[in-house]
């Protein structure tokens, strides 16, 4: 076996494929997203729209000081800003990340940093650019990554979008250079942790898990542990590196979760089952605390039978609202009730064609039919270990997805696996399978690719005589291309045969039935989506196979065979995502038009005091356009604070007005167009001295007593945990009132005639809000379940509330100490791979896929 050592090319010529790449990137992107780019338009996205209202407060204070606001009123009457809008100057990365964004706009800027990633992934592993570009097609096109961005996932497409570096300095740490796989690990997570959707990089870091576990078996096996845990130390330096850049936001994170409704409540007796009593919550997720009440985690788990939308996208109708054609069934049944043409196209527009296991979905998880024929294809031809990790990988995937439709493994995997309970949404584990099918798919690809050589070959690399037809080589491989096309072909085949006895009936059904809709026209449609897309997998499996066989028989250039690869992959996925994110999604509305006042927020923004609060008592815990304009009772977000969480459950959702008076509720918008909004006159206001101290010595106690509390004279206090002495005060004379307002400092003046315990309407967080009297730290305590209170001595005072969260300082100094290290160590790497020699290759090899 002899040894070839090519001359480095000039660096322009190295260059020049890649930079043809992110040109053809910016190309897709651009098409894909024109109206933003070249109409002037903006993505409608339901939770950016709610971001927006709930980061209101914090991004004026930032605008306003150029300081932080790690606290804001405008969302459930208080909460820390870690998970709304808080910056860290200390973490470097996002100059990094607008380096990798070209400083697209948000979205355009999303899809394409994921085919930029997905690009930079199959690169390192030493595959051809072409090739590369097609896996970069495979991973960022998946239906997913458009779904979740049309409904305002930003944070989560970010995450999955520099998923591929993570895996990229997996592989090549272990399987090329262990130096520059660690520096591509560590920049790859270090911007997937940043961009702050843990969930995704759970789930990320279970793959890496697989991986490692698989490779530690090999090692053993080998007789190599040394050289695997050598690799493996260098990595986990790697990790606490990117770790250490997002220091702050994860040390606040996590301390915050003890808090929020990820931690578990302490109350002992069970929530009311009133309708209405526990709003669920929305938006993204957050980790932190003891986990997640087990049903809602898994309330939106992927039925079993369901997974086949990875093969087939509309077998279960798509979405639960999609678009149905004028020559529907559904369209015809509707017109002969005399419904009217304008009326009928806006039925059509917005069907409940899902008829799945889940509540309701914006759309399927959808691989691509050529990329599953080559995943099944890498199951035959990919290395070992390779296959033994992207199977594992995906069938924990698929199995995790179904949650409680497979609640033998999965309530397992929540009660004792660590970290598990924390998340909710179980379908999203599908994730996994997103990275591991693409990625097995095209080393599949370029395997097959071996026995011929690209017209352009990868630099420092030798050319390849092309194998004959007729070698065993090519046999093996034809043979091994026909089990594959059998398998998934027959997948569609027996998917198509066991639909013809689905009753497609859907989650709403009932409900539609009772108004009268045309139910079996309906599922007609449903049924016909099936068909359909049935045929249009085997179409793509067909020529995908086609091409790759006709490659085999030499009747095409492995050059041509990638395009057409390519193009079939592309079209394929397009097609699909265009279901889910097109035209109709966009409009021209900026942020500031999204947030008109309305007649009822005109009239309250009249009141020009400091603070006081504002119920909408229209959907109030599931949105945040109230706190775009006010101090807000409710509000949007996933992760609101457990005692909270309580509050609405147990008292707010059963109508307490005495409660809503002492969270200084002055208005209520009613949704009623005669009387918009309401003013509370028994609000209140921002503090009051009290008369009584009740003395509990439970949770359960203090919230039994806010039933029947009269706030304005009593306060609940907590005595396990907040021991008093004093029980009754003599109030009269004495006053408070607040002074000066921010987000995160509030001051007031008091004037006791006598020793006196105020209350103070503004939620308690023990960790960060300090009291002062007088400039001197005085300790503070809950009351009332939620409330900050605090004993008063005779006199005029000034008393200082002011939020000073150790967390935020400590984080900040550890990411900017970690930023640096990071860049140092990217510079080194960058230094060393522009001038190490190419590596001798082996003339009968060439490194594709290690």
């Amino acid at each position: 076996m002899t040894t070839v050592t090519s001359a480095p090319a000039p660096l322009w010529r190295r260059a020049l494929p890649h930079l043809l790449a992110v040109v053809f990137f910016l190309v897709l992107a651009a098409v894909y997203f024109s109206p933003i780019l070249f109409e002037g338009k903006t993505l409608a996205q339901h939770d950016i729209v709610q971001f927006n209202g709930g980061a209101h407060e914090a991004a004026q204070y930032r605008d306003a000081t150029g300081k932080e606001a790690l606290w804001t009123n405008s969302m459930f009457s208080g909460m820390p800003t870690y998970l709304i809008s808080t910056r860290f100057p200390g973490d470097l990365s996002g100059y990094l990340h607008k380096a990798f964004t070209l400083g697209l706009p948000a979205v355009v800027a999303n899809l394409f940093l994921t085919l930029l990633c997905g690009y930079i992934l199959f690169v390192a592993l030493g595959l051809q650019p072409l090739v590369a570009a097609v896996g970069a097609i495979a991973l960022g096109f998946t239906s997913y990554n458009l779904i979740i961005l049309a409904a305002g996932h930003n944070t989560k497409s970010l995450a999955l979008a520099y998923a591929p570096l993570v895996l990229g300095g997996l592989l090549v740490t272990f399987r090329r250079n262990r130096w520059l796989g660690a520096a591509l690990f560590a920049l790859g997570l270090t911007m997937n942790v940043r961009s702050n959707h843990l969930q995704i990089t759970y789930y990320l870091l279970l793959l890496v898990l697989i991986f490692g576990i698989v490779e530690l078996v090999a090692a053993v096996r080998a007789k190599r542990l040394p050289e695997f845990f050598g690799r493996a130390v260098l990595l986990a330096v790697a990790a606490l590196l990117a770790v250490g850049v997002s220091f702050g936001r994860l040390y606040t994170t996590l301390e915050y979760g003890k808090y929020s409704i990820r931690g578990r409540s302490e109350l002992k007796t069970p929530p009311p089952t009133a309708p209405g009593a526990t709003p669920q919550p929305a938006g993204d997720d957050a980790v932190g605390g003891s986990g997640l009440d087990r049903d809602y985690a898994f309330g939106w788990s992927y039925g079993v039978g369901e997974s086949i939308t990875l093969l087939i996208p509309n077998y279960y109708g798509g979405a639960s609202q999609g678009k149905l054609s004028e020559t529907s069934e559904t369209a015809k049944a509707l017109a002969s009730l005399g419904v009217p043409p304008v009326q009928l196209r806006d039925f059509l527009a917005q069907l409940p064609l899902y008829w799945g296991a889940q509540p309701s979905t914006s759309g399927p998880v959808y691989m691509g039919a050529v990329v599953c024929l080559l995943f099944v294809l890498g199951l035959f031809v990919a290395d070992r270990r390779t296959r033994n990790w992207l199977l594992i990988g995906t069938i924990l995937s698929i199995v995790l997805a179904w949650g409680k439709n497979f609640e033998t493994f999965n309530y397992l995997m929540f009660d004792y696996f660590p970290g598990y309970n924390k998340f909710r949404s179980v379908s999203m584990a599908l994730v996994i399978a997103q990275l591991a099918m693409p990625l097995l798919a095209v080393l599949a690809l370029a395997r097959v690719l071996r026995a011929q050589p690209l017209a352009t070959t990868t630099v420092g690399y030798p050319a390849l005589t092309a194998k004959p037809a007729d070698s065993p080589e090519m046999v093996d491989l034809k043979r091994k291309l026909l089990y594959a096309v059998g398998i998934v072909a027959g997948i569609c085949v027996l998917a198509f045969l066991a639909g013809l006895g689905a009753d497609f009936a859907g989650p709403v059904d009932a409900q539609m039935q009772q108004q009268g809709f045309p139910l079996d026209a309906l599922r007609q449609d449903r049924a016909s989506l099936m068909h359909t897309d049935v045929f249009r997998s085997l179409v793509f499996i067909l020529l995908a196979a086609g091409a790759l066989y006709a490659f085999l028989l030499r009747k095409l250039t492995a050059t041509t065979t990638v395009l057409l690869i390519g193009v079939l992959t592309l079209v394929d996925l397009w097609g699909v995502d265009k279901r889910y994110l097109n035209e109709a999604n966009f409009q021209r509305e900026t942020v500031a038009q999204q947030f008109v006042p309305t007649p009822a927020d005109e009239q309250i923004l009249q009141d020009k005091d400091l603070s006081y609060r504002v119920l909408n008592i229209q959907n109030p815990f599931n949105e945040a356009n109230t706190s775009y304009f006010h101090k807000s009772i409710g509000g949007y977000h996933g992760a609101k604070l457990r005692r909270y969480q309580d509050l609405i459950d147990r008292q707010i959702a059963n109508n307490n007005t005495q409660v809503l008076n002492m969270l200084n509720t002055r208005y209520i918008i009613t949704g009623d167009p005669k009387q918009p909004v309401q003013r509370n006159p028994g609000a209140l206001g921002n503090a009051w001295f009290v008369s009584e101290i009740e003395k509990v010595q439970s949770p359960d106690q203090e919230m039994a007593a806010l039933s029947k509390l009269n706030p304005a004279t009593t306060a609940v206090v907590d005595a396990s945990k907040f021991p008093v002495a004093k029980t009754t005060y003599n109030v009269a004379g004495s006053t408070v009132r607040l002074s000066n307002y921010a987000p995160d400092e509030l001051k007031y003046q008091v004037d006791a005639a006598q020793d006196g315990f105020v209350v103070f309407s503004e939620i308690f967080y023990q960790d960060g809000w300090n009291a002062y009297i007088d400039g001197k730290l005085t300790p503070h305590m809950r009351a009332d379940y939620v409330l900050r209170a605090l004993p008063v001595p005779t006199g005029q005072h000034t008393i200082d509330f002011k939020f000073e969260p150790k967390e935020y300082a400590v984080g900040n100094t550890v990411s900017l100490v970690s930023s640096v290290v990071l860049i140092l160590a990217l510079l080194a790497a960058l230094y060393y791979a522009a001038k190490r020699k190419p590596e001798p290759v082996q003339a009968e090899e060439v490194k594709l896929a290690a």
